[in-house]
């Protein structure tokens, strides 16, 4: 496994991140643990997680987490623990505060639940899964610090952020003399090369590490969506597909050459990026895990990656050089 800082922190984590939102849903607690295991085996420190995950049940996922910390072994202090707030936690004890938000009262009361599902007295990155626009960076920032000097969060980070939202949160840190945001998780793809214009160069700037949701588009660059699935996918599914049935089967035919899975150019194209810290990769099982382990190795020649940009063209270059002068 290889290892980079995560943002201009001196925290190292692994270049492949643990995406755990299957665990009690697609993947039972067994296999989760299994996953969890092989992981810190090949090297993988950084898992992430989130409040909600966990389907019908909220904070299972996390919950599941905990039971595998609590088995021993050093498994936490192996961990860069990655964990997130927003949504609603469906407590109706919150009354009119039960809607998915960022308030002091709600970040408060949702990372002490974070805390006992996850067995932990300390989380090393916390999120913010969205932004809240009815709160402001005074009271977040407040809020944040306190937990950052009580010991239980080491640093923040941030989740579907525009470039602008990263620019405005390091603004208001520098004026309080804090770290600010040290990373920002956010939908990134072949297939979804929006954030080249202004998120990924605001991120830079900046100095917050980039982490990759749905690297694979949601699983259309995995190497599956091509082969007959009778009966199994949904109308929205069979949609995608045959909206970029061209792109991927270009897609399908470089992978082939060059020897190496979809899924893993796929991640390796991400990895190429600068900006990129890591992508998130989210197995339902312990074959999907050690599959992906590989596109850490793969280097991509300056060739291929023109062959990738014509295959899946971006905006070519960031804002506003993209669409103006």
């Amino acid at each position: 496994m290889k290892y980079v800082h995560l943002g201009r922190t001196g925290l190292k984590v692994s270049r492949l991140c643990l995406g755990t939102m299957n665990f009690g849903q697609a993947t039972t607690e067994k296999d989760a643990f299994r996953i969890m295991d092989a992981a810190l085996d090949a090297g993988i420190n950084f898992f992430d997680t989130a409040n909600g995950y966990g389907g019908e049940k909220r904070g299972l996922t996390e919950e599941i987490i905990g039971r595998w910390f609590a088995q021993g072994g050093s498994r936490r202090e192996r961990v860069v623990l990655a964990t997130k707030v927003y949504g609603s936690m469906e407590d109706p004890n919150e009354g009119p505060n039960m809607a998915g938000g960022l308030s002091a009262y709600k970040i408060r009361k949702h990372l002490a639940g974070s805390l006992s599902r996850l067995q932990t007295d300390h989380i090393e990155l916390y999120q913010m899964h969205h932004v809240d626009r009815n709160t402001t960076w005074d009271e977040l920032w407040e809020v944040f610090q306190s937990f950052i000097q009580q010991g239980t969060v080491d640093y923040i980070g941030s989740s579907n952020f525009a470039g602008w939202h990263l620019a405005l949160a390091q603004s208001e840190a520098k004026a309080r003399h804090i770290l600010g945001l040290v990373s920002e998780q956010h939908k990134y793809s072949l297939l979804c090369r929006e954030p080249e214009l202004e998120v990924l160069p605001s991120a830079q700037y900046h100095g917050i590490g980039v982490v990759a949701w749905s690297p694979l588009a949601g699983g259309l660059l995995g190497g599956n969506a091509l082969k007959p699935k009778a009966g199994s996918r949904t109308a929205n599914e069979t949609n995608a597909v045959e909206k970029h049935r061209t792109q991927l089967e270009r897609f399908a035919a470089l992978c082939a050459e060059l020897g190496e899975s979809e899924s893993n150019v796929g991640l390796a194209w991400l990895l190429a990026n600068p900006a990129m810290t890591a992508p998130i990769i989210g197995p339902r099982t312990l074959e999907q895990l050690e599959g992906a382990l590989r596109a850490v190795e793969i280097e991509l020649s300056e060739e291929t990656m023109k062959q990738l940009d014509d295959i899946f063209p971006g905006p070519g270059k960031p804002a506003p050089e993209a669409y103006s002068w």
